[in-house]
């Protein structure tokens, strides 16, 4: 390992990214310290990714640690959260350059300096398998204050964020199926976790969750939990212009972008009392907030087309299983 084995690497490598931060304690412990603010919750959220699965194994290790980051910071985002530090645990493969751990170090240190976050402990090991980055981001709320995906009821509207499908067509960019186009492939290398909106939707959204899965599988978690039905209209999603593009050009359908997954934008319920408040928000924070549809009484979600039809979608989204 790079700097004197794995200890070397963890203080010549890792321990600056703690950044002096007292609850890191120098990387020199088995575990970090840390105190919340009074009158706060803390909000722990864990994911992994993996070579290949998550990212693609050709990607640079710089845009594979900073995808990692935006998107676990991601699930902070869809809490309403603010992130305090993370935790990073990393099995390199076997036989993998100096150059290649290094690279992938300041990637972690381009994301969290990104975000104002310090590395606060971890572990690193060596196995057989792919590279695999699994961070544990800690962060924040004032008590009884997080944002969960229970409690959207029939007669909330359904929002989203940002636009729809990018990371999708990124991710075909950047598999060499689709000419290169910078903004679309830095939409799917680097997303950008909504923090700010997570933050200013506590006390406003009544259920909210982040778009990693894709719009119509994600947008079923929610309908599930809560015992409704959402339907959402076709000819309200938010896309970007190289978007709407690619579908004129036949290179994607509607379906396709909504089933994409790798958006990280907040989709959230909200009372549709608060239309204005939420349009307000919008302007406050220069984000684009769209109303994409309804929560009603029944099951699922349904994609309608201009008639009230439904347009299928298959599985709606990324599994695992």
């Amino acid at each position: 390992m790079a700097g004197g084995g794995e200890f070397g690497f963890i203080r010549t490598r890792l321990a600056p990214l703690a950044g002096g931060h007292p609850a890191a304690l120098d990387l020199t412990d088995d575990a970090a310290v840390l105190d919340p603010e009074p009158g706060h919750q803390l909000v722990i959220a864990s994911d992994m990714l993996v070579a290949g699965v998550h990212f693609l194994e050709t990607d640079a290790p710089e845009i594979a640690a900073e995808r990692c980051v935006r998107s676990n910071l991601s699930d902070l985002a869809a809490m309403g959260a603010q992130p305090l530090g993370y935790l990073s645990s990393i099995a390199w493969p076997a036989g993998v350059s100096e150059r290649w751990r290094d690279g992938l170090v300041a990637g972690l240190a381009k994301a969290q300096n990104a975000f104002g976050l310090c590395l606060l402990g971890g572990d690193t090991t060596v196995g057989p398998g792919p590279l695999t980055i699994s961070l544990t981001m800690l962060g924040q709320v004032p008590s009884g204050t997080a944002l969960l995906r229970r409690g959207a009821e029939a007669g909330d509207d359904v929002w989203v964020s940002g636009t729809i499908g990018d990371a999708r067509l990124g991710l075909d960019i950047a598999r060499g199926i689709l000419a290169a186009d910078p903004a679309l492939l830095e939409r799917y290398h680097r997303p950008t976790p909504r923090l700010a909106l997570g933050q200013r939707l506590r006390g406003l959204a009544s259920a909210c969750l982040d778009i990693s899965d894709g719009l119509i599988a994600d947008a079923g978690h929610i309908a599930e939990l809560n015992g409704v039905r959402i339907e959402l209209q076709s000819s309200q999603i938010p896309l970007s212009p190289s978007a709407v593009a690619a579908v004129k050009a036949g290179q994607i359908d509607l379906a396709g972008l909504v089933t994409g997954g790798d958006d990280y934008e907040l989709f959230f319920c909200a009372p549709a009392s608060r239309r204005e408040i939420v349009h307000g928000l919008a302007a406050s924070l220069g984000l684009p907030l769209t109303r994409i549809g309804a929560v009603i009484t029944g099951q699922g979600v349904a994609l309608l087309d201009s008639e009230g039809g439904a347009i299928e979608t298959g599985s709606g989204g990324f599994t695992h299983f």
